[in-house]
């Protein structure tokens, strides 16, 4: 076994008892040699005592030297002592062979394979010549005996180094699994937290944002009534309470990831139409709202998208444009959606819109990518075309899920819509 090996198996609990128990073995098995000696008043006894006692001593000292478990060289000297002292108790006494055995374990677990292997076999051929040279008899069982305990030695050892490099194996594997797991919670939280940002963003972007422009243009044209028109400064005023009250019932909804109040009153042509009256009503811009096809029943999370949309252009096209009238048309096909917000403003290059958070976009340039990030949630499209002086058109269009079947509820009459959406410009 190599260094590291060893030092790996030094820490395992499962060699330290067998470790220990060899130790016991080779104990016994020493004092079982040096008891039969004296008892039998052998005429070699003293000898046989000594050098029991010699190699026991040299022995016990292995265990004891760190640099036994870190150095091959210091290994492999130390079992030449001890195959030494061993060999004179072998010739000594037949009673040394069984010290074999143990011997073997102890050359596997010190040496590399490719050392230990010959160790044995030395230590194989030395114990069937000094057990026929005690016995004067040279037989099958006397070579059979001490060959088949090196095979089991070298095959225990062999079976328990393979079962360790599993062990480890498995060990490392679930190590890596546990850090992969580790890792990959990590980074949904981090896709969650950064999920839940941009849906907030976009709602504050298509609601609170929209909604307190509108404010301010309704409380400035009070602001330019008064003194001369106190009924007409009292009616911006009302409206701008209005969009106020609705917005903050806006925000507390997206806090809790709920639907637009527009789509829990009714259905989404309903609530596109609510969205162009009131625009028309707060603002100079004409929009005229139509719907194509069989309305049907959409999943709630594309129904808030295309009324986001629909809001954010129109509110663009409100604040940028200068637009004089708008178009909004809702189609429903076989097996898409589409919304076409068109309006007869200025109009603008996309290719020059500044991307949001850049130097240039100077806190805009979050209106397209917001509603761009809208339609891709959805597997949709959103294309924007436009060109200076030839105004504006925003089309989106969403797949419908093979679940989106019958008739969209009839819409309620009309109720004042707090937030003006908007229409696609170089800056929001």
């Amino acid at each position: 076994m190599t260094e590291e090996a060893v030092t790996a198996h030094t820490l395992t609990p499962v060699l330290r008892v067998l470790r220990s128990c060899l130790h016991l073995m080779v104990a016994a098995l020493l004092a079982l040699a040096a008891v039969r000696a004296l008892a039998e008043h052998a005429p070699d006894a003293p000898a046989v005592l000594a050098t029991a006692a010699a190699l026991f001593a040299v022995y016990a000292t292995g265990p004891r030297l760190p640099r036994l478990r870190s150095s091959t060289g210091a290994a492999a000297l130390w079992l030449a002592a001890v195959a030494l002292l061993w060999t004179v108790l072998l010739a000594l006494t037949q009673d040394g062979v069984w010290l074999a055995f143990p011997l073997f374990f102890v050359q596997l677990h010190l040496l590399p394979l490719r050392g230990a292997l010959p160790a044995v076999v030395a230590t194989t051929v030395v114990a069937v010549a000094g057990f026929g040279w005690h016995t004067h008899t040279l037989s099958v069982g006397t070579v059979l005996g001490p060959a088949l305990g090196a095979a089991v030695a070298v095959a225990v050892v062999l079976g328990y180094e393979a079962l360790y490099r599993e062990s480890e194996q498995r060990r490392r594997l679930i190590e890596e699994l546990t850090a992969a797991r580790s890792e990959l919670a990590a980074a949904e939280h981090a896709a969650g937290v950064l999920a839940e940002r941009e849906r907030l963003a976009r709602e504050i972007h298509d609601t609170l944002a929209q909604g307190l422009s509108s404010i301010q243009l309704l409380l400035r044209a009070a602001e330019r009534a008064l003194p001369q028109r106190p009924g007409t400064a009292l009616g911006h005023v009302r409206q701008a309470r209005t969009a106020a009250v609705g917005n903050l019932a806006e925000a507390r909804r997206f806090v809790r990831a709920l639907s637009p109040p527009d789509l829990e009153a009714g259905s989404l042509p309903a609530a596109l139409e609510r969205l162009c009256a009131t625009t028309a009503r707060t603002s100079p811009l004409a929009v005229h709202c139509q719907v194509s096809g069989v309305p049907t029943a959409l999943p709630t999370a594309h129904e808030v998208a295309l009324l986001r949309i629909a809001q954010s252009a129109l509110a663009n096209t409100v604040r940028h444009a200068g637009a004089g009238r708008a178009e909004l048309t809702l189609s429903y096909m076989d097996t898409e959606v589409a919304l076409d917000v068109v309006d007869d403003g200025a109009g603008f290059v996309p290719a020059e819109v500044p991307a949001p958070g850049s130097a240039a976009a100077r806190g805009t340039g979050f209106g397209l990518a917001a509603m761009r990030a809208r339609a891709r949630a959805l597997q949709g499209t959103l294309v924007v075309e436009s060109a200076p002086g030839e105004g504006t058109a925003v089309a989106v269009t969403l797949p419908c899920p093979a679940t989106a079947s019958a008739a969209a509820p009839s819409a309620p009459d009309p109720a004042p819509d707090p937030a003006p959406g908007a229409a696609p410009e170089a800056a929001s």
